[in-house]
């Protein structure tokens, strides 16, 4: 797997001198420029994480740091905290009460709420009092299915605060999705709304609660929240309004200790034919690997800075750096539910104005469709609040990370690159403001304590300018500890292929200077006459080309070449038709060539003004395989426009095949 990612020339010309960024001189990094953190935490990764772990209110001092028997892990055992005291109650009883804890912003420009740490914790105490009349109890299970509003919040941290775990699913999910993640998980409490905005337009979530509950008939409660006031159906004796039942309770709450490895989630991972993987995280471990990941990567000073991940809590960004992360720090953060362009294509950039953003952490597609609509509109509005600007989902391309540090950051702002994983629980591999030196679209570095190598097929790990597997090689706190109901599984998934060390599918490489680059998954890897090519790379090379916008790359059966390179592009302003297109296609083609060698050249590109993303912003590869290979499409109700893939889906059928015969 040594040739993983082509020839390697995208990266050679992107590593010049002038493509190199370091810290700011006048960049204030104090909670990470202390003298030698990675070489303590490479000295003892365990007694670092120890370290860590203290800032943290602890009822009872744990009595083993960790207790290690691959693949399954205990950090700090013996200790008992509760979450919710850590991201609410020390706060208040701080002198914090007062912080902001949410600027809320709604889809409707008037929607607005700003909610402090005091109020926050009168609304967990309350919602945590309802939970206890509806009969939850310790190690109860609660699915979650709401849109982005503080309510969603205050429903996580109050099921942390009774030790009862949540799952939330994505709002975007179908009824039978939230149906299986509800029987999976013997959750027999739900809270939900009666649905949320997007585009706007309210759209219904209580009606998927309804339809996918015919099958789940252990739920007893279904707590409802009123968000957009649409008319629901309504079962007497298990439906409850949550302004009913949560409001009038006491704002009070003694709140109960829990053991470092109590479960505190359960989030799945969507499959495709495959048993959706519920991913657990426990309590201790968990909030100690988000909390410093959150303080240190973005160099947060809580008193000062105002903390935007542009996410939803249906993922595990929100769950780490909406919620956990931020609150356990004592962080103001911005919680926006809309789209970008809801409002304007520039209400991004307005709602860092207005609140004085100074951490933004967002996505490369939704970088890729910033650029798409112009540096004017972020130009228009004072961005320099801003002081640390993140990407995190996917490899991040050059030209996306160079259009972000300068049209974004005003040149002035770091770019952390981040990598990690739902099973990760947080930030693995990272750059760290202020310390490290940076690279376009280079993830750089394994974050303080972590231990990440590159190995080829037979575990063996690679030299500087080599590509393979990408390894993690020691217990980390937040790893997730199993698979809900199915610890097998968990062993064969991530711990088979190199006994002893994680692996979850993600390929990288390590450039001259050993720095790291991820490239994306293996199964995204195209196999083209031999030749072992990555989506990710292919896709850089494209994104380089001065029309285009943005790209996604698939492998495709093709009966003279194994797999065949097939390409979805967005292009800048309209796209050509014609011969003017052909002509475009063929510079593409042409320019990948140049960039990664002709073997890398697409068997086909298409042109198309969307590609099918989810509403978090990230590309449906899966169903551009299904596209490419002419397959039946699968389920496409989480993506943000339903009709864009069958509209390319129709548009590929139709467009001619590229005669010219590859090397």
């Amino acid at each position: 797997m040594s040739d993983l990612g082509a020839n390697g020339e995208t990266l050679e010309a992107l590593l010049s001198e002038e493509r190199r960024f370091p810290p700011p001189d006048d960049f204030a990094a104090e909670a990470v420029a202390q003298p030698g953190v990675y070489a303590a935490a490479a000295a003892d990764p365990v007694a670092w994480w120890a370290e860590q772990a203290r800032s943290l209110r602890w009822e009872t001092p744990w009595e083993t740091d960790l207790e290690w028997e691959p693949p399954f892990a205990r950090w700090f055992v013996g200790g008992r905290l509760n979450a919710s005291v850590n991201c609410v109650d020390r706060h208040v009883e701080a002198g914090l009460g007062a912080r902001v804890a949410f600027h809320w912003v709604g889809e409707p420009e008037d929607d607005t709420r700003t909610i402090t740490y005091a109020e926050l914790h009168q609304m967990v105490c309350q919602a945590a009092n309802a939970l206890t009349e509806l009969g939850v109890k310790t190690g109860d299970r609660v699915a979650i299915y709401v849109p982005m509003i503080p309510e969603a919040v205050v429903a996580m941290l109050a099921c942390a605060r009774l030790g009862a775990p949540h799952s939330v699913v994505f709002g975007g999910f179908s009824a039978e999705a939230l149906a299986g993640r509800i029987l999976d998980l013997g959750a027999r409490t739900v809270i939900t709304a009666d649905g949320g905005f997007r585009r706007g337009a309210p759209s219904g979530l209580k009606v998927n609660v309804d339809q996918a509950l015919e099958q789940c008939p252990e739920v007893q409660s279904v707590l409802v929240i009123r968000r957009t006031g649409q008319e629901v159906a309504w079962q007497e004796g298990r439906d409850l309004w949550w302004h009913e039942l949560v409001d009038r309770q006491s704002p009070a709450h003694t709140p109960e200790a829990f053991d470092a490895e109590h479960p505190l989630y359960v989030m799945y991972t969507s499959g495709t034919t495959a048993k959706p993987k519920g991913i657990l995280h426990t309590t201790g471990g968990y909030l100690t690997h988000v909390s410093v990941t959150h303080r240190l990567v973005f160099d947060v000073k809580p008193e000062e800075d105002v903390f935007w991940t542009a996410a939803d809590i249906g993922w595990v960004t929100g769950h780490s750096y909406i919620v956990y992360g931020p609150l356990a720090n004592g962080t103001t953060s911005v919680m926006y539910e809309g789209t970008p362009d809801a409002g304007g294509r520039d209400r991004w950039w307005r709602i860092v104005e207005r609140y004085g953003v100074s951490i933004l952490y967002t996505a490369p597609t939704t970088i890729r469709t910033l650029m798409k609509w112009g540096e004017e509109l972020p130009a228009s509005h004072d961005l320099s609040s801003l002081r640390v600007l993140g990407s995190v989902g996917e490899p991040i391309n050059p030209e996306a990370w160079m259009w972000y540090r300068r049209n974004i950051g005003g040149n002035r702002c770091p770019i952390v690159d981040t990598w990690w994983q739902t099973e990760t629980g947080g930030i693995m591999i990272t750059p760290l403001p202020g310390v490290t030196t940076t690279k376009p679209g280079a993830a750089m570095a394994p974050f303080p304590g972590i231990g990440a190598d590159v190995v080829d097929n037979h575990g063996v790990s690679v030299g500087n300018g080599q590509g393979g597997y990408l390894i993690l090689t020691q217990p980390w706190p937040g790893m997730l500890r199993g698979i809900w109901g199915d610890p097998e599984r968990y062993r064969e998934t991530y711990w088979s292929r190199f006994p002893g060390r994680y692996f979850a599918g993600d390929g990288a490489k390590r450039d001259e200077d050993g720095d790291l680059w991820l490239l994306g998954r293996i199964d995204d890897v195209m196999n083209v006459s031999g030749h072992r090519i990555s989506t990710t790379e292919v896709e850089h090379a494209l994104v380089s080309h001065p029309g285009v916008v943005e790209a996604a790359v698939v492998g495709a059966s093709d009966p003279t070449t194994g797999q065949a390179v097939v390409a979805f592009v967005t292009v800048r302003g309209e796209g050509p038709e014609g011969e003017a297109g052909r002509e475009l296609v063929d510079d593409m083609r042409a320019h990948v060539a140049s960039v990664i060698g002709p073997i890398a050249k697409p068997r086909q590109i298409l042109l198309t003004p969307e590609l099918p993303k989810t509403r978090s912003g990230k590309i449906m590869r899966r169903l551009l395989r299904d596209v490419a290979e002419h397959r039946e499409l699968g389920d496409v109700t989480t993506l943000l426009d339903p009709t864009v893939v069958n509209m390319i889906d129709e548009k590929l059928r139709h467009a001619p095949q590229s005669e010219e015969e590859e090397p």
